[in-house]
């Protein structure tokens, strides 16, 4: 079967009579009952029943009208495709992204990829929450965890780059309380908690779930310490004052980890739970520009940018383990 034997399948089907479907492909009837005939007798099948009112398709006939539109449609798809690639990219895009890396990573890559392809418009909103994409009119988001429950059938993901959290603390917090030596140990230190999504006053964060990088065994640690924000940023802020030991994202503290104001702590543990993730609602043909967009987005963050190798000072941290105050 051909092209023109599907589109003709599916006229006889739609319109119910052979006429209507000459009529509807510009050719005479008698060329519908020719080409019709001859197509049943190569297939060896009676796909449709005529009567002096009506045609109508088989079971066998049903079932070639459902591949019919499916290769029908396929066909219109790649044709798309391919007069897109001809063309140069252009239209809107409507991101959304958490706030912290879109701020620090995406925001300049997409600057980058927009001045790559002028004729896109980039329009990125960051928040805290992911919003509903296919309702609210975005094309997808660059969020930092893969969403529980979503089905396969309603969304599209893609993992852009693995992060971790790691745990750090400033020289000057390891100089007065000591460097940690066990997962234990960081009981008896002050740990600087980040409580997100809701009410600081009713969820716990002070349970760290880690995992050894050796053999990826899990670790579950209760924390303490006497400072706590719903501010990821103002917790960053309370570690590089030397404040106590936190876990934090590395794409978010990689310029302090190279120059040596923030040190690992337990370099053997972290928490492998905060992959980059592009999230979209799923569709049936995505347009080129967005298929560019993700697949720029996966090259510029493949190689863990933010994984930058830690200056002198950081090696010169302490290796004590004298107890916290």
């Amino acid at each position: 079967m051909d092209r023109p034997d599907l589109e003709l399948v599916l006229a006889v089907r739609a319109h119910g009579n052979l006429a209507a479907a000459a009529a509807a492909l510009e050719v005479v009837p008698s060329v519908v009952t020719k080409r019709l005939a001859a197509l049943e007798a190569r297939l060896g099948q009676r796909l449709f029943q005529r009567t002096t009112r009506r045609v109508s398709p088989t079971a066998e006939g049903e079932t070639v009208c459902e591949r019919a539109t499916a290769l029908l449609q396929g066909f219109k798809e790649l044709e798309a495709e391919l007069q897109e690639r001809q063309s140069e990219p252009a239209g809107p895009i409507r991101l959304a992204a958490t706030l912290g890396f879109g701020r620090l990573w995406l925001g300049p890559a997409l600057a980058d990829f927009q001045a790559r392809y002028p004729r896109v418009k980039v329009q990125l909103q960051l928040s805290e929450h992911l919003p509903d994409l296919a309702a609210e009119g975005y094309d997808g988001a660059v969020w930092l965890w893969s969403v529980p429950g979503q089905r396969a059938g309603q969304w599209v993901e893609r993992r852009l780059a693995r992060n971790q959290r790691v745990l750090v603390a400033a020289p000057a917090y390891l100089q007065h309380a000591g460097m940690p030596q066990t997962l234990e140990a960081l009981q008896q230190h002050a740990c600087l908690t980040v409580r997100e999504n809701g009410d600081i006053s009713q969820q716990r964060f002070d349970l760290w779930p880690l995992r050894k990088e050796k053999d990826k065994s899990p670790q579950r640690i209760r924390v303490q310490g006497p400072l706590t924000s719903n501010s990821g940023e103002v917790v960053r802020d309370w570690c590089l004052g030397g404040h106590g030991i936190m876990l934090r994202s590395l794409w978010d503290i990689a310029p302090q980890l190279a120059s040596g104001q923030l040190v690992r702590v337990l370099p053997a543990y972290a928490m492998p739970d905060a992959d980059i993730h592009w999230l979209a609602p799923w569709r049936a043909q995505t347009p080129k520009r967005i298929r560019l967009l993700v697949d720029f987005l996966a090259e510029r963050f493949r190689d863990e940018p933010w994984r930058i190798k830690p200056g002198p000072s950081a090696r010169a941290a302490p290796r004590g383990s004298r107890p916290a105050r």
